[in-house]
C-alpha cells in the first residue's frame, strides 16, 4: 500500500484527467459501479464472526464449483485429509492416487486453454482501445495504468529482493520456476485458477516442500493480495486526484490501514478487489461515485496484479520453506 501511495503521489495521474472526460466516464459506467457499490455494502452489513460461519461449507460440492468460497475447501480439505490419515493407509492409498490423478489432468486442460489465452488477451485490448470515447479520455487512463504497473513493478522487484536475501536464490531461479504461473494469472485473472499450476511450479521447479506448497499456496490464494493492496491505494488517489481532492496524511494513514484489511478479504476471483476499493473510497471521503473512472480498464490491470499476487505466494512458499529446513 505504501508503494502504491508513494507512486501516485509523485506522478499524479489524476491530474491529467479533464472535467469533461471524467463526466463521459461517469456516465459511461455508472451502472457497473453501482452494482459493485451494493455487493460491497452487503459486506459490510455482516457481523464480526461472518467470516467464521463462511468458513464452514454447507455443501462442499457448492462450495468447490465457486472461487468465491476457497477458504471452504481449504477447510474441507483439511477436515478429509485428517480423516484420511486416521483410516488404514491401504483403504486412503486408492483415493490419493485418484486426486493426484485427477491434479495431473487438470494441469493439462490447463495447458491447453493456455494455447488459446493470448489471442483472448489481444481481443481484451483491442476492445478497451476501441471503446474509448475519445483521445483525452485514453490518454488519462494510460497514465493511471502505467501508475499502477510502475507500483506493482517496484513489488516484484522487492520480492526478487526478498528471495536473494532470505532464502540464498537468484532472482533469475525464481523468475525462471515461476514464470508459468505468472502467465496464467496474467490470462485468468484469478489467482484461486492459476493455483494448480502456482503448487506445481513452486514445488517441482523452486524445489519448496509439498507440504509447505500444499499449506502456504492455497492460504496465499485466498488472503495475500499484495498486487491488489498496490491498486487500492493507487486508485483512491487517483480518483481523489481527478475530483480535486486533497488527502491529509492522516487520509492517507487510513488508507494504509484499511486497503491492507480489504486486500485481505478480497475474493481470488476476476475484479474482486475493487468491490473492496468500495470501502476503501468510503473511509476517505472520496465519492464511491469515482468508481466509473477506473472501470474502462479495471480488467487488464485486474491481470498485471494478480500476476504480482502468485508472486508473492511463491515468495511466500520459498521463505518458509527455508526457515523449515532451517529448522530440521
Amino acid at each position: 500500500v505504501c508503494i502504491g501511495l508513494s507512486v501516485v503521489n509523485i506522478i499524479k495521474p489524476g491530474e491529467s484527467v479533464t472535467e469533461k472526460t471524467r463526466t463521459e466516464l461517469i456516465e459511461a459506467y455508472s451502472s457497473d459501479a453501482e452494482e459493485k457499490r451494493k455487493i460491497a455494502s452487503d459486506q459490510k452489513s455482516q457481523g464480526p464472526l461472518q467470516p467464521l460461519i463462511d468458513l464452514v461449507p454447507s455443501n462442499i460440492v457448492s462450495a468447490a464449483s465457486n472461487n468465491k468460497n476457497m477458504l471452504q475447501v481449504i477447510f474441507f480439505a483439511i477436515l478429509f485429509g485428517i480423516s484420511m490419515i486416521m483410516i488404514p493407509e491401504n483403504k486412503s492409498k486408492p483415493l490419493k492416487l485418484f486426486f493426484d490423478s485427477l491434479n495431473d489432468v487438470v494441469l493439462k486442460i490447463i495447458d491447453m486453454i493456455m494455447l488459446c489465452a493470448p489471442y483472448g488477451v489481444f481481443a481484451l485490448l483491442a476492445t478497451l482501445v476501441a471503446e474509448a470515447p475519445n483521445a483525452d479520455l485514453l490518454t488519462g487512463l494510460i497514465l493511471y495504468s502505467l501508475t499502477l504497473i510502475l507500483g506493482l513493478v517496484i513489488l516484484l522487484l522487492f520480492y526478487l529482493l526478498i528471495v536473494k536475501i532470505l532464502t540464498g536464490k537468484s532472482p533469475l531461479y525464481f523468475l525462471r520456476g515461476i514464470l508459468p504461473a505468472q502467465l496464467v494469472a496474467f490470462s485468468t485473472s484469478s489467482s484461486a485458477a492459476t493455483l494448480p499450476v502456482t503448487m506445481d511450479r513452486v514445488t517441482n521447479h523452486l524445489k519448496v516442500e509439498e507440504e509447505v506448497s500444499s499449506f502456504v499456496l492455497p492460504i496465499g490464494a485466498t488472503i495475500n493480495m499484495d498486487g491488489t493492496a498496490v491498486y487500492q491505494a493507487v486508485a483512491a488517489v487517483f480518483i481523489a486526484q481527478t475530483f480535486g481532492l486533497e488527502l491529509s496524511l492522516v487520509d492517507q494513514l487510513g488508507i494504509i490501514s484499511t486497503a491492507t484489511l480489504a486486500s485481505i478479504g478480497a475474493a481470488a476471483v476476476p475484479s474482486a478487489g475493487i468491490v473492496m476499493l468500495v470501502i476503501v473510497l468510503a473511509q476517505a471521503g472520496i465519492p464511491e461515485a469515482g468508481l466509473a473512472l477506473i472501470f474502462a480498464v479495471d480488467r487488464p490491470l485486474d491481470m498485471c496484479r494478480t500476476v504480482i499476487n502468485v508472486s508473492g505466494d511463491a515468495t511466500v512458499s520459498m521463505i518458509v520453506s527455508k526457515l523449515q529446513r532451517n529448522k530440521t
